[in-house]
């Protein structure tokens, strides 16, 4: 075997290595099963509005004080949805229907429906549960 045969060989195997690593921790992020399935409504006020990769989000200071993470759709759904960068402002008050996270140690939540002056903004319309 020629040391450039061997070199081919290793770096499959190193590449081979990382797919097998990394690719469920990307799959669990942008799944839902970190998520409970039963849904929420979160009401606060606007902290600070992400509109980078892999998702936007937005920080909201609940009523009763606590600072949530809520995760918008990927930035393509998240616009198709109706929401940008200039819909939402810190200080505006925003109601979020969303799944949380399963681990309650957390404030953070995957919004389906973000509800601003009144506006809907469905992120992921054929995830929304009626009660």
């Amino acid at each position: 075997m020629t040391i450039a045969v061997e070199r081919r060989a290793f770096l499959r195997l190193v590449g081979a290595g990382a797919v097998i690593t990394f690719a469920p921790k990307a799959f669990a992020h942008h799944g839902w099963s970190w998520a409970e399935g039963e849904q929420m409504e979160l009401k606060g006020t606007i902290k600070a509005v992400s509109m980078a990769p892999p998702h936007p989000s937005l920080d909201v200071t609940a009523e009763d004080g606590v600072l949530w993470r809520v995760d918008l759709a990927n930035p393509g759904q998240t616009q198709r949805s109706g929401f940008s960068g200039d819909t939402a402002r810190p200080g505006d008050t925003v109601t979020v229907l969303g799944n949380r996270a399963k681990d309650r140690s957390k404030a953070w939540m995957k919004a389906v429906r973000v509800t601003i002056a009144g506006k809907n903004y469905d992120m992921y319309p054929d995830r929304i549960q009626t009660r």
